[in-house]
């Protein structure tokens, strides 16, 4: 049996080594804005809370985040350790660094709905614990287009946050690199920041007749050829190199990989998820799955600023709360607006 009661095993092994004796009210997966605003606001309504993290952050490569307002410039990692900080100061705070394995459901929920299974990290021991709610806030799993030295980049000179980073970019010449449908939404919303700006499309990515014509008569060209790799020098980008061979100066850019829900522990669950595999969720965070939340990149419409991510954790953890506290026969429960209304 663990210190804290709770069912767990040793490094390196799959056995129980003991019975669950008391669930925790919340386990959250993932330590990125969403989860730890979650995780935060839960706390200090002293729900006694696991927040189980692997350390993958999708933003690793980035060095300054923008737009979280007293944190402007912040590099991502340093949101997360202050973030983290502030959620263990509290007494009902548990931090455990692993990747979770499997969430599946428990066949009698009186105690309990969910068993969480992980895989620890850096030295900690793999453990099976229960919850009666769990949050998934794991963000997104993404995949750059295949060019050699892109990853070299990414971060830097090329950024995937066009509301992040826009205003860093700004009146260079720019590169947006794609592979997806969405391409010329995404070269409308980075020509407010810069006039040369060149979409190339890597002999993949779709864009429009008409959507090529109403980019360019805002000075936007679309290459469609295939390309070689991104190009620098002195650690700095210089531009595209096309298969054809030639060499395309660009200073910087914008790249739009494709994602997917960073979720698949849960698939025992069958949560409904859209076209994309983003978990949908109602205007609480609950999904389709009863007890089972999520917050954050995971649910569409998928990649968005930390501010934003971190609001709807904070949103989730007033609705787990809420249900934690379980039904009141005189009064319909509350939704966020302080307002009578459903859920």
């Amino acid at each position: 049996m663990s210190s804290d009661g709770l069912l767990s095993a040793g490094a390196g092994s799959d056995s129980a080594a003991g019975t669950a004796e008391a669930p925790y009210d919340v386990v959250i997966i993932g330590a990125g804005p969403a989860g730890l605003a979650a995780g935060l606001n839960l706390v200090r309504a002293r729900r006694r809370t696991l927040m189980i993290d692997s350390n993958r952050p999708r933003h690793s490569a980035t060095l300054r985040s923008h737009g979280f307002i007293t944190r402007d410039g912040v590099p991502p990692l340093e949101l997360r350790r202050i973030g983290r900080e502030e959620y263990e100061a509290y007494p009902a705070a548990e931090f455990h660094m692993g990747l979770v394995r499997s969430v599946e459901q428990l066949p009698d929920a009186a105690a309990a709905r969910f068993t969480v299974s992980t895989k620890g990290m850096r030295g900690e021991k793999n453990r099976v614990v229960t919850a009666r709610t769990v949050l998934i806030a794991t963000g997104l799993a993404e995949t750059l287009p295949a060019l050699p030295s892109i990853r070299a980049w990414y971060g830097t000179n090329l950024h995937s946050c066009i509301a992040c980073d826009g205003y860093e970019e700004a009146d260079r010449a720019l590169a947006l690199i794609g592979e997806t449908d969405d391409l010329a939404e995404h070269a409308l919303l980075i020509s407010q920041w810069t006039d040369d700006l060149i979409v190339f499309t890597n002999g993949v990515g779709q864009v429009t007749d008409p959507d090529e014509a109403a980019l360019a008569a805002r000075g936007i060209r679309v290459d469609r050829r295939p390309l070689t790799d991104v190009v620098g020098e002195r650690g700095a980008m210089t531009g595209i190199q096309v298969a054809d061979g030639e060499f395309v100066a660009r200073e910087g850019g914008f790249v739009r990989p494709k994602y997917e829900a960073a979720a698949t522990f849960a698939a025992s669950l069958t949560p409904t998820t859209d076209a994309a595999g983003l978990l949908v969720v109602d205007a609480q965070g609950r999904t389709s799955v009863p007890g089972l939340y999520a917050a954050g990149d995971t649910t569409p419409p998928g990649p968005e600023q930390l501010l934003v991510s971190a609001g709807e954790g904070a949103r989730a953890a007033v609705a787990i709360n809420r249900e934690l506290l379980g039904p009141l026969a005189t009064h319909p429960p509350l939704n966020l607006a302080g307002r009578p209304g459903v859920g």
